[in-house]
């Protein structure tokens, strides 16, 4: 209940400030759970992900130092979030979403590349998917990444795409799970296209987010 209501609050804060967005191919997402994946271009666009997968419900990973704050800390834990060391990650970024990908309803809002500066693959999307037997769905956010560009109204576009069936790459060895993140990427490339020939992510210059 908690994770609806903070959606619904979010989307409408965001209809506030940028308008309504357009969401293209949400026939293409599946109806058990799955593991939800796009290229990280602003912080907001995770909540944009999962307006546009409603009614779905989804985890999410969060870098631990925000769980410091007990206010935060509550508000992540009830919306479903779950604490990683980005620097030292430990097993349980694997074991915890693969969890809860087999035993609840949740499915699992992932950024293969971990950073919004770094258009670098990383194979704990295709890990996790093959484990908790579930298929990758990509997405693409194409819009404003500043914050002055979303509240000019800047469009706002996602568009999802085809599922990614993992179970057809038989052994999750390296050359497995480069397979499926040549997919992803060439899910993504294909899906920037089909909004906008042109189109070309440029990222803000690094901080500390």
């Amino acid at each position: 209940m908690f994770f609806k209501v903070m959606r619904s609050i979010a989307k409408g804060a965001l209809f506030i400030v940028n308008g309504r967005a357009e969401y293209q191919q949400q026939d293409k997402l599946p109806e058990g759970n799955y593991v939800l994946v796009g290229p990280h271009r602003t912080w907001w666009d995770p909540l944009y992900f999962a307006i546009g997968a409603a009614p779905k419900e989804f985890s999410f990973m969060a870098k631990e130092e925000l769980f410091k704050n007990p206010i935060l800390r509550w508000i992540l834990v009830k919306a479903n979030a779950f604490p990683v060391n980005r620097d030292n990650p430990g097993p349980s970024v694997i074991k915890k979403p693969v969890k809860l990908l087999k035993s609840t309803e949740l499915s699992l809002i992932m950024f293969p590349s971990g950073t919004r500066h770094s258009e670098e693959l990383k194979g704990g999307a295709a890990l996790i998917a093959k484990m908790a037997k579930v298929p990758i769905v990509p997405v693409v956010y194409q819009g404003p990444v500043t914050l002055g560009g979303l509240f000019k109204r800047k469009k706002v576009i996602l568009r999802f795409g085809d599922p990614i069936d993992v179970s057809d790459v038989k052994k999750l060895d390296q050359a497995g799970i480069t397979e499926i993140e040549r997919c992803m990427s060439t899910s993504f490339a294909q899906l920037d296209s089909e909004i906008n020939p042109d189109y070309k992510y440029v990222p803000k210059k690094k901080d500390n987010q």
